[in-house]
Protein backbone atom coordinates (compact mmCIF):
# COMPACT_ATOMS: atom_id res chain seq x y z
CA UNK A 1 0.00 0.00 0.00
CA UNK A 2 1.38 3.39 -1.01
CA UNK A 3 1.38 4.98 2.40
CA UNK A 4 3.82 7.02 4.43
CA UNK A 5 4.73 3.86 6.32
CA UNK A 6 5.71 1.79 3.24
CA UNK A 7 7.31 4.54 1.13
CA UNK A 8 10.13 6.84 2.12
CA UNK A 9 8.61 9.95 0.58
CA UNK A 10 11.46 12.13 1.77
CA UNK A 11 13.91 10.32 -0.49
CA UNK A 12 11.69 9.68 -3.52
CA UNK A 13 11.98 12.84 -5.58
CA UNK A 14 12.32 11.57 -9.16
CA UNK A 15 10.48 9.17 -11.43
CA UNK A 16 13.46 6.82 -11.44
CA UNK A 17 13.48 6.60 -7.65
CA UNK A 18 9.71 5.98 -7.65
CA UNK A 19 10.08 3.10 -10.12
CA UNK A 20 12.62 1.44 -7.82
CA UNK A 21 10.30 1.76 -4.82
CA UNK A 22 7.34 -0.40 -3.81
CA UNK A 23 4.86 2.06 -5.32
CA UNK A 24 2.22 0.70 -7.67
CA UNK A 25 -0.43 2.74 -9.47
CA UNK A 26 -4.01 2.11 -8.41
CA UNK A 27 -7.30 3.74 -9.32
CA UNK A 28 -8.81 5.85 -6.55
CA UNK A 29 -11.72 3.40 -6.28
CA UNK A 30 -9.29 0.50 -5.80
CA UNK A 31 -7.39 2.57 -3.26
CA UNK A 32 -10.56 3.23 -1.26
CA UNK A 33 -11.60 -0.41 -1.54
CA UNK A 34 -8.27 -1.87 -0.39
CA UNK A 35 -7.90 0.56 2.49
CA UNK A 36 -11.48 -0.19 3.58
CA UNK A 37 -10.74 -3.91 3.51
CA UNK A 38 -7.73 -3.32 5.78
CA UNK A 39 -9.86 -1.17 8.06
CA UNK A 40 -12.66 -3.74 8.32
CA UNK A 41 -10.20 -6.52 9.10
CA UNK A 42 -8.77 -4.43 11.94
CA UNK A 43 -12.26 -3.58 13.21
CA UNK A 44 -11.52 0.15 13.02
CA UNK A 45 -14.33 2.72 13.02
CA UNK A 46 -13.75 4.59 9.78
CA UNK A 47 -16.56 7.10 10.23
CA UNK A 48 -15.80 8.75 13.53
CA UNK A 49 -18.46 11.19 14.67
CA UNK A 50 -21.27 9.63 12.63
CA UNK A 51 -23.83 8.46 15.19
CA UNK A 52 -26.94 6.37 14.56
CA UNK A 53 -25.96 5.01 11.14
CA UNK A 54 -23.95 2.03 12.36
CA UNK A 55 -26.55 -0.53 11.26
CA UNK A 56 -28.07 1.30 8.30
CA UNK A 57 -26.16 3.89 6.27
CA UNK A 58 -22.56 2.90 7.04
CA UNK A 59 -22.94 -0.77 5.92
CA UNK A 60 -24.53 0.40 2.65
CA UNK A 61 -21.72 2.90 2.15
CA UNK A 62 -19.05 0.28 2.79
CA UNK A 63 -20.74 -2.08 0.33
CA UNK A 64 -20.75 0.65 -2.34
CA UNK A 65 -17.03 1.32 -1.79
CA UNK A 66 -16.21 -2.38 -2.01
CA UNK A 67 -18.18 -2.44 -5.28
CA UNK A 68 -16.19 0.61 -6.50
CA UNK A 69 -19.37 2.55 -7.13
CA UNK A 70 -20.09 6.24 -7.49
CA UNK A 71 -22.46 7.18 -4.68
CA UNK A 72 -25.59 9.27 -4.18
CA UNK A 73 -26.46 10.10 -0.56
CA UNK A 74 -30.18 10.87 -0.48
CA UNK A 75 -31.82 12.36 2.60
CA UNK A 76 -33.46 15.35 4.23
CA UNK A 77 -31.46 18.29 5.53
CA UNK A 78 -29.32 17.82 8.59
CA UNK A 79 -28.72 14.08 8.10
CA UNK A 80 -24.90 14.26 7.96
CA UNK A 81 -24.64 13.63 4.21
CA UNK A 82 -21.81 16.11 3.65
CA UNK A 83 -19.97 14.98 6.77
CA UNK A 84 -20.05 11.38 5.55
CA UNK A 85 -18.65 12.44 2.17
CA UNK A 86 -15.82 14.37 3.84
CA UNK A 87 -14.87 11.41 6.02
CA UNK A 88 -14.26 9.26 2.93
CA UNK A 89 -10.92 11.05 2.53
CA UNK A 90 -9.65 9.00 5.50
CA UNK A 91 -9.79 5.91 3.29
CA UNK A 92 -7.25 7.37 0.87
CA UNK A 93 -3.52 6.70 1.19
CA UNK A 94 -1.88 9.27 3.43
CA UNK A 95 0.41 10.52 0.66
CA UNK A 96 0.26 10.16 -3.13
CA UNK A 97 3.03 10.89 -5.68
CA UNK A 98 2.43 13.09 -8.73
CA UNK A 99 4.46 14.81 -11.41
CA UNK A 100 5.64 18.04 -9.85
CA UNK A 101 3.94 21.08 -11.39
CA UNK A 102 1.02 19.13 -12.85
CA UNK A 103 -2.32 20.85 -12.31
CA UNK A 104 -4.10 17.50 -12.70
CA UNK A 105 -1.96 15.60 -10.16
CA UNK A 106 -0.67 13.36 -12.98
CA UNK A 107 0.28 9.83 -11.95
CA UNK A 108 4.03 9.57 -12.71
CA UNK A 109 3.46 6.05 -14.04
CA UNK A 110 0.33 6.92 -16.05
CA UNK A 111 0.11 10.64 -16.94
CA UNK A 112 -2.98 11.95 -18.74
CA UNK A 113 -2.23 15.63 -19.44
CA UNK A 114 -0.04 17.23 -22.09
CA UNK A 115 2.18 18.60 -19.31
CA UNK A 116 2.64 15.17 -17.72
CA UNK A 117 3.49 13.44 -20.98
CA UNK A 118 5.88 16.22 -21.98
CA UNK A 119 7.72 16.15 -18.64
CA UNK A 120 8.41 12.42 -18.94
CA UNK A 121 9.39 12.66 -22.63
CA UNK A 122 11.87 15.47 -21.97
CA UNK A 123 13.21 14.46 -18.54
CA UNK A 124 12.71 10.70 -18.35
CA UNK A 125 13.64 9.15 -15.02
CA UNK A 126 14.76 12.58 -13.78
CA UNK A 127 11.17 13.85 -13.89
CA UNK A 128 10.59 15.60 -10.53
CA UNK A 129 8.10 13.91 -8.21
CA UNK A 130 6.08 15.65 -5.50
CA UNK A 131 3.77 14.22 -2.82
CA UNK A 132 0.26 15.34 -1.93
CA UNK A 133 -1.51 14.62 1.37
CA UNK A 134 -4.90 12.94 1.20
CA UNK A 135 -6.61 16.02 2.63
CA UNK A 136 -5.72 17.81 -0.64
CA UNK A 137 -7.40 15.13 -2.74
CA UNK A 138 -10.93 16.10 -1.75
CA UNK A 139 -12.92 18.59 -3.84
CA UNK A 140 -16.43 19.76 -2.94
CA UNK A 141 -18.83 21.90 -4.93
CA UNK A 142 -22.24 23.15 -3.85
CA UNK A 143 -24.63 22.91 -6.79
CA UNK A 144 -26.28 26.25 -7.46
CA UNK A 145 -28.20 27.49 -10.50
CA UNK A 146 -25.28 29.70 -11.54
CA UNK A 147 -22.76 26.83 -11.84
CA UNK A 148 -21.51 26.54 -15.42
CA UNK A 149 -19.92 23.83 -17.53
CA UNK A 150 -16.74 25.90 -17.48
CA UNK A 151 -16.72 25.76 -13.66
CA UNK A 152 -16.95 21.97 -13.62
CA UNK A 153 -15.26 20.88 -16.84
CA UNK A 154 -13.21 23.80 -18.14
CA UNK A 155 -12.97 26.33 -20.97
CA UNK A 156 -10.57 27.81 -23.49
CA UNK A 157 -8.36 30.46 -21.91
CA UNK A 158 -7.64 33.22 -24.49
CA UNK A 159 -5.10 34.90 -22.20
CA UNK A 160 -3.11 31.66 -21.96
CA UNK A 161 -3.28 31.28 -25.74
CA UNK A 162 -1.99 34.81 -26.29
CA UNK A 163 0.73 34.56 -23.63
CA UNK A 164 2.07 31.23 -24.91
CA UNK A 165 1.39 32.18 -28.56
CA UNK A 166 -0.66 29.07 -29.14
CA UNK A 167 -3.51 28.40 -31.57
CA UNK A 168 -6.90 27.35 -30.30
CA UNK A 169 -6.21 23.87 -31.66
CA UNK A 170 -3.56 23.34 -29.01
CA UNK A 171 -4.65 21.45 -25.89
CA UNK A 172 -2.51 23.74 -23.74
CA UNK A 173 -4.97 26.66 -24.15
CA UNK A 174 -7.54 24.80 -22.01
CA UNK A 175 -8.18 25.95 -18.47
CA UNK A 176 -9.41 22.86 -16.67
CA UNK A 177 -12.40 23.04 -14.31
CA UNK A 178 -12.92 21.51 -10.88
CA UNK A 179 -13.57 17.95 -12.03
CA UNK A 180 -10.36 17.42 -14.06
CA UNK A 181 -8.38 19.12 -11.27
CA UNK A 182 -9.84 16.54 -8.84
CA UNK A 183 -8.18 13.73 -10.84
CA UNK A 184 -7.07 10.86 -8.56
CA UNK A 185 -9.28 12.10 -5.73
CA UNK A 186 -12.82 12.39 -4.38
CA UNK A 187 -15.20 14.85 -6.02
CA UNK A 188 -18.42 15.78 -4.20
CA UNK A 189 -21.38 17.70 -5.59
CA UNK A 190 -23.77 18.77 -2.84
CA UNK A 191 -27.49 19.27 -3.57
CA UNK A 192 -27.23 17.75 -7.05
CA UNK A 193 -30.87 18.52 -8.08
CA UNK A 194 -30.10 22.25 -7.84
CA UNK A 195 -27.70 21.85 -10.75
CA UNK A 196 -29.33 22.86 -14.04
CA UNK A 197 -30.31 19.92 -16.24
CA UNK A 198 -27.94 20.94 -19.05
CA UNK A 199 -25.08 21.02 -16.55
CA UNK A 200 -26.01 17.59 -15.26
CA UNK A 201 -25.85 16.32 -18.85
CA UNK A 202 -22.21 17.40 -19.03
CA UNK A 203 -21.44 14.79 -16.36
CA UNK A 204 -22.69 11.85 -18.49
CA UNK A 205 -19.52 11.15 -20.42
CA UNK A 206 -17.25 11.75 -17.46
CA UNK A 207 -19.05 9.07 -15.47
CA UNK A 208 -19.34 6.62 -18.37
CA UNK A 209 -16.86 7.28 -21.18
CA UNK A 210 -14.17 9.44 -19.52
CA UNK A 211 -14.57 12.02 -22.30
CA UNK A 212 -14.75 15.75 -21.67
CA UNK A 213 -15.79 18.28 -24.31
CA UNK A 214 -14.59 21.88 -24.13
CA UNK A 215 -15.57 24.24 -26.97
CA UNK A 216 -14.87 21.85 -29.80
CA UNK A 217 -12.09 19.89 -28.10
CA UNK A 218 -12.84 16.24 -27.54
CA UNK A 219 -10.28 14.98 -25.10
CA UNK A 220 -9.91 11.39 -24.11
CA UNK A 221 -8.85 12.06 -20.52
CA UNK A 222 -9.17 8.88 -18.46
CA UNK A 223 -10.03 10.80 -15.31
CA UNK A 224 -9.73 8.74 -12.16
CA UNK A 225 -12.39 9.95 -9.70
CA UNK A 226 -14.62 8.81 -6.90
CA UNK A 227 -17.86 10.75 -7.34
CA UNK A 228 -20.13 11.36 -4.35
CA UNK A 229 -23.38 13.26 -4.81
CA UNK A 230 -25.79 14.45 -2.12
CA UNK A 231 -29.44 15.31 -2.65
CA UNK A 232 -32.60 16.13 -0.72
CA UNK A 233 -35.77 14.25 -1.78
CA UNK A 234 -37.63 17.55 -1.50
CA UNK A 235 -35.63 18.78 -4.47
CA UNK A 236 -37.16 16.16 -6.74
CA UNK A 237 -40.55 17.87 -6.53
CA UNK A 238 -39.94 21.50 -5.58
CA UNK A 239 -36.75 23.04 -6.92
CA UNK A 240 -35.27 20.61 -9.39
CA UNK A 241 -34.59 17.00 -10.21
CA UNK A 242 -31.78 14.64 -11.07
CA UNK A 243 -32.06 13.83 -14.76
CA UNK A 244 -32.78 10.14 -15.28
CA UNK A 245 -29.71 9.24 -17.40
CA UNK A 246 -27.45 10.73 -14.72
CA UNK A 247 -29.18 8.80 -11.93
CA UNK A 248 -28.71 5.67 -14.02
CA UNK A 249 -24.95 6.26 -14.09
CA UNK A 250 -24.68 6.61 -10.29
CA UNK A 251 -24.39 3.01 -9.23
CA UNK A 252 -25.34 3.18 -5.52
CA UNK A 253 -28.06 5.34 -3.95
CA UNK A 254 -27.92 5.34 -0.15
CA UNK A 255 -30.78 6.65 2.00
CA UNK A 256 -29.95 8.58 5.16
CA UNK A 257 -32.36 9.23 8.04
CA UNK A 258 -32.86 11.16 11.27
CA UNK A 259 -31.93 9.65 14.65
CA UNK A 260 -34.46 7.01 15.60
CA UNK A 261 -34.17 7.33 19.36
CA UNK A 262 -33.81 10.13 21.89
CA UNK A 263 -30.60 8.51 23.12
CA UNK A 264 -28.92 8.70 19.68
CA UNK A 265 -30.24 12.20 19.03
CA UNK A 266 -28.92 13.39 22.39
CA UNK A 267 -25.52 11.85 21.69
CA UNK A 268 -25.29 13.79 18.40
CA UNK A 269 -26.29 17.08 20.04
CA UNK A 270 -23.82 16.70 22.89
CA UNK A 271 -21.09 15.86 20.38
CA UNK A 272 -21.78 18.83 18.11
CA UNK A 273 -22.88 21.60 20.51
CA UNK A 274 -20.20 24.21 21.14
CA UNK A 275 -20.01 25.37 24.75
CA UNK A 276 -17.31 27.46 26.35
CA UNK A 277 -15.22 26.17 29.23
CA UNK A 278 -17.04 28.56 31.58
CA UNK A 279 -20.43 27.29 30.45
CA UNK A 280 -19.40 23.69 30.98
CA UNK A 281 -18.00 24.29 34.45
CA UNK A 282 -20.51 26.82 35.83
CA UNK A 283 -23.85 25.68 34.39
CA UNK A 284 -25.46 22.40 35.36
CA UNK A 285 -27.71 20.76 32.74
CA UNK A 286 -29.81 17.85 33.95
CA UNK A 287 -30.38 14.84 31.68
CA UNK A 288 -34.12 15.60 31.66
CA UNK A 289 -33.45 18.91 29.92
CA UNK A 290 -31.11 17.32 27.40
CA UNK A 291 -33.83 14.82 26.52
CA UNK A 292 -36.45 17.58 26.32
CA UNK A 293 -34.37 19.36 23.69
CA UNK A 294 -34.31 16.19 21.58
CA UNK A 295 -38.01 15.54 22.14
CA UNK A 296 -38.79 18.94 20.61
CA UNK A 297 -37.25 17.77 17.32
CA UNK A 298 -39.17 14.49 17.45
CA UNK A 299 -42.41 16.40 18.04
CA UNK A 300 -41.58 18.75 15.17
CA UNK A 301 -41.01 15.89 12.73
CA UNK A 302 -44.53 14.59 13.38
CA UNK A 303 -46.26 17.97 13.75
CA UNK A 304 -49.16 18.83 11.46
CA UNK A 305 -47.88 22.41 11.35
CA UNK A 306 -44.49 21.55 9.85
CA UNK A 307 -43.63 20.45 6.31
CA UNK A 308 -42.47 16.84 6.60
CA UNK A 309 -40.86 16.95 3.14
CA UNK A 310 -38.55 19.71 4.33
CA UNK A 311 -37.54 17.83 7.45
CA UNK A 312 -36.25 19.06 10.79
CA UNK A 313 -32.48 19.26 10.83
CA UNK A 314 -30.29 18.01 13.66
CA UNK A 315 -29.00 21.57 13.69
CA UNK A 316 -32.23 22.55 15.47
CA UNK A 317 -31.39 20.57 18.59
CA UNK A 318 -27.75 21.67 18.52
CA UNK A 319 -28.68 25.36 18.33
CA UNK A 320 -31.50 24.86 20.85
CA UNK A 321 -29.17 23.27 23.39
CA UNK A 322 -26.61 26.04 22.99
CA UNK A 323 -29.35 28.66 23.49
CA UNK A 324 -30.71 26.81 26.51
CA UNK A 325 -27.35 26.92 28.26
CA UNK A 326 -26.69 30.52 27.20
CA UNK A 327 -30.07 31.65 28.54
CA UNK A 328 -29.15 30.22 31.95
CA UNK A 329 -25.73 31.85 31.70
CA UNK A 330 -27.33 35.23 30.97
CA UNK A 331 -29.45 34.96 34.12
CA UNK A 332 -26.40 33.94 36.13
CA UNK A 333 -24.45 36.98 34.94
CA UNK A 334 -27.34 39.40 35.54
CA UNK A 335 -27.78 38.13 39.10
CA UNK A 336 -24.01 38.11 39.71
CA UNK A 337 -24.07 34.42 40.61
CA UNK A 338 -21.02 32.19 40.20
CA UNK A 339 -22.94 29.04 39.24
CA UNK A 340 -26.44 28.08 38.17
CA UNK A 341 -28.48 25.26 36.69
CA UNK A 342 -30.76 25.25 33.68
CA UNK A 343 -34.49 25.53 34.41
CA UNK A 344 -37.58 24.64 32.37
CA UNK A 345 -38.28 28.36 32.03
CA UNK A 346 -34.96 28.69 30.17
CA UNK A 347 -36.72 27.13 27.18
CA UNK A 348 -37.93 30.63 26.41
CA UNK A 349 -34.43 31.19 25.06
CA UNK A 350 -34.79 28.19 22.75
CA UNK A 351 -37.61 29.77 20.68
CA UNK A 352 -35.27 31.59 18.23
CA UNK A 353 -33.41 28.33 17.55
CA UNK A 354 -36.69 26.62 16.62
CA UNK A 355 -38.43 29.29 14.54
CA UNK A 356 -35.54 29.61 12.09
CA UNK A 357 -35.24 25.89 11.44
CA UNK A 358 -38.79 24.76 10.74
CA UNK A 359 -40.68 25.17 7.49
CA UNK A 360 -44.38 25.63 8.18
CA UNK A 361 -47.30 24.39 6.12
CA UNK A 362 -50.39 26.58 5.65
CA UNK A 363 -51.88 25.71 9.05
CA UNK A 364 -48.58 26.48 10.72
CA UNK A 365 -48.34 29.84 8.96
CA UNK A 366 -51.77 30.72 10.37
CA UNK A 367 -50.55 29.96 13.89
CA UNK A 368 -47.22 31.71 13.40
CA UNK A 369 -43.71 30.33 14.00
CA UNK A 370 -43.51 31.59 17.58
CA UNK A 371 -46.72 29.89 18.65
CA UNK A 372 -45.75 26.68 16.85
CA UNK A 373 -42.44 26.70 18.75
CA UNK A 374 -44.30 27.04 22.08
CA UNK A 375 -46.62 24.19 21.07
CA UNK A 376 -43.64 21.95 20.27
CA UNK A 377 -42.03 22.66 23.63
CA UNK A 378 -45.34 21.97 25.35
CA UNK A 379 -45.81 18.67 23.55
CA UNK A 380 -42.26 17.64 24.43
CA UNK A 381 -42.94 18.38 28.10
CA UNK A 382 -46.20 16.41 27.97
CA UNK A 383 -44.50 13.40 26.36
CA UNK A 384 -41.62 13.40 28.85
CA UNK A 385 -43.78 14.11 31.92
CA UNK A 386 -45.35 10.66 32.19
CA UNK A 387 -41.85 9.13 32.26
CA UNK A 388 -41.26 10.85 35.60
CA UNK A 389 -44.71 11.16 37.19
CA UNK A 390 -48.16 9.49 36.99
CA UNK A 391 -50.38 10.49 34.08
CA UNK A 392 -52.50 13.39 35.48
CA UNK A 393 -55.51 12.45 33.36
CA UNK A 394 -55.52 8.85 34.62
CA UNK A 395 -54.81 9.99 38.19
CA UNK A 396 -57.87 12.22 38.05
CA UNK A 397 -60.13 9.34 36.99
CA UNK A 398 -58.89 6.71 39.45
CA UNK A 399 -60.76 6.00 42.67
CA UNK A 400 -57.66 6.46 44.80
CA UNK A 401 -56.18 9.73 45.99
CA UNK A 402 -55.02 12.07 43.25
CA UNK A 403 -51.30 12.77 43.88
CA UNK A 404 -51.71 16.23 42.34
CA UNK A 405 -54.81 17.24 44.33
CA UNK A 406 -52.96 19.29 46.95
CA UNK A 407 -51.10 21.29 44.29
CA UNK A 408 -54.22 21.92 42.22
CA UNK A 409 -56.16 22.93 45.33
CA UNK A 410 -53.48 25.50 46.21
CA UNK A 411 -54.11 27.24 42.91
CA UNK A 412 -57.91 26.85 43.14
CA UNK A 413 -57.81 28.78 46.42
CA UNK A 414 -56.87 31.88 44.45
CA UNK A 415 -53.11 31.57 44.58
CA UNK A 416 -51.05 32.12 41.46
CA UNK A 417 -47.39 32.00 40.59
CA UNK A 418 -45.05 33.82 38.24
CA UNK A 419 -41.75 32.28 37.20
CA UNK A 420 -39.72 35.13 35.73
CA UNK A 421 -36.79 34.22 33.51
CA UNK A 422 -34.29 36.34 35.48
CA UNK A 423 -35.39 35.13 38.94
CA UNK A 424 -32.34 34.75 41.25
CA UNK A 425 -31.62 31.28 42.62
CA UNK A 426 -32.85 31.98 46.18
CA UNK A 427 -36.04 33.65 44.96
CA UNK A 428 -36.66 30.77 42.50
CA UNK A 429 -36.37 28.28 45.37
CA UNK A 430 -38.63 30.36 47.64
CA UNK A 431 -41.36 30.68 45.00
CA UNK A 432 -41.49 26.96 44.25
CA UNK A 433 -41.43 25.97 47.93
CA UNK A 434 -44.44 28.23 48.56
CA UNK A 435 -46.72 25.81 46.68
CA UNK A 436 -48.35 23.37 49.06
CA UNK A 437 -47.67 19.73 48.23
CA UNK A 438 -45.26 20.38 45.35
CA UNK A 439 -42.03 19.43 47.11
CA UNK A 440 -43.66 16.44 48.80
CA UNK A 441 -44.86 15.12 45.43
CA UNK A 442 -41.39 15.25 43.94
CA UNK A 443 -39.85 13.58 47.01
CA UNK A 444 -42.47 10.84 46.88
CA UNK A 445 -41.61 9.75 43.33
CA UNK A 446 -37.94 10.78 43.29
CA UNK A 447 -36.53 10.63 46.82
CA UNK A 448 -32.81 10.65 45.92
CA UNK A 449 -32.20 13.97 44.23
CA UNK A 450 -29.83 16.87 44.62
CA UNK A 451 -31.41 20.18 45.59
CA UNK A 452 -31.07 21.51 42.03
CA UNK A 453 -32.72 18.41 40.57
CA UNK A 454 -35.51 18.67 43.10
CA UNK A 455 -36.24 22.29 42.19
CA UNK A 456 -36.08 21.44 38.48
CA UNK A 457 -38.66 18.67 38.87
CA UNK A 458 -40.87 20.92 40.96
CA UNK A 459 -41.02 23.39 38.09
CA UNK A 460 -41.42 20.48 35.66
CA UNK A 461 -44.55 19.38 37.55
CA UNK A 462 -46.16 22.81 37.04
CA UNK A 463 -45.46 22.77 33.31
CA UNK A 464 -46.60 19.17 33.04
CA UNK A 465 -49.90 19.81 34.83
CA UNK A 466 -50.58 22.76 32.54
CA UNK A 467 -49.98 20.60 29.44
CA UNK A 468 -52.51 18.10 30.82
CA UNK A 469 -54.99 20.98 31.39
CA UNK A 470 -54.85 20.68 35.17
CA UNK A 471 -53.40 24.19 35.57
CA UNK A 472 -53.49 27.30 33.45
CA UNK A 473 -50.17 28.53 32.06
CA UNK A 474 -49.88 32.04 30.72
CA UNK A 475 -46.97 33.36 28.71
CA UNK A 476 -45.26 36.51 29.87
CA UNK A 477 -42.65 38.47 27.96
CA UNK A 478 -40.02 37.23 30.39
CA UNK A 479 -41.46 34.07 31.89
CA UNK A 480 -44.57 32.06 32.76
CA UNK A 481 -47.59 32.59 35.00
CA UNK A 482 -49.47 29.66 36.55
CA UNK A 483 -53.00 29.85 37.95
CA UNK A 484 -56.12 27.78 38.53
CA UNK A 485 -57.61 26.39 35.33
CA UNK A 486 -61.25 27.23 36.10
CA UNK A 487 -60.74 30.69 37.54
CA UNK A 488 -58.82 31.65 34.41
CA UNK A 489 -61.82 30.60 32.32
CA UNK A 490 -64.25 32.73 34.37
CA UNK A 491 -61.94 35.75 34.25
CA UNK A 492 -61.70 35.84 30.47
CA UNK A 493 -62.19 39.18 28.74
CA UNK A 494 -64.34 39.29 25.56
CA UNK A 495 -61.26 39.24 23.30
CA UNK A 496 -59.85 36.28 25.21
CA UNK A 497 -63.09 34.34 24.62
CA UNK A 498 -62.66 34.79 20.89
CA UNK A 499 -59.11 33.50 21.14
CA UNK A 500 -60.31 30.48 23.11
CA UNK A 501 -62.94 29.71 20.48
CA UNK A 502 -60.25 29.90 17.81
CA UNK A 503 -58.13 27.39 19.73
CA UNK A 504 -61.06 25.03 20.13
CA UNK A 505 -62.00 25.06 16.47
Amino acid sequence: MATKQTLDIQNIKTLGQLKKSAYKSRSVKDELRENLITQLKKGDDGFEGIVGFEDTVIPDLQTAILSRHNILLLGLRGQAKTRIARLLVNLLDEYMPYIEGSELYDDPLAPISWYGHNEIITKGDNTPIAWVHRSERYTEKLATPDVTVADLIGDVDPIKAATLKLTYNDERVIHFGLIPRAHRGIFVINELPDLQARIQVSLFNILQEKDIQIRGFKLRLPLDLQFVFTANPEDYTNRGSIVTPLKDRIESQILTHYPRTIHISRKITQQEATLTTDQQSNIEVDGLLKDLVEQIAFEARSSEYIDKKSGVSARLTIAAYENLVSNAERRMLINKESKTFVRISDFLGVIPAITGKIELVYEGELEGPGKVAFLLIGKAIKTMFIQFFPDPEKAKKTKGANPYAEIINWFSEGNNLQLIDELPALEYKKVLNSITGLKALVKKFHPKLTENQELLLMEFVLHGLSEFSQLNKGFLDNGFAFSDMFSSLFNLQPDDEDDLDDERY
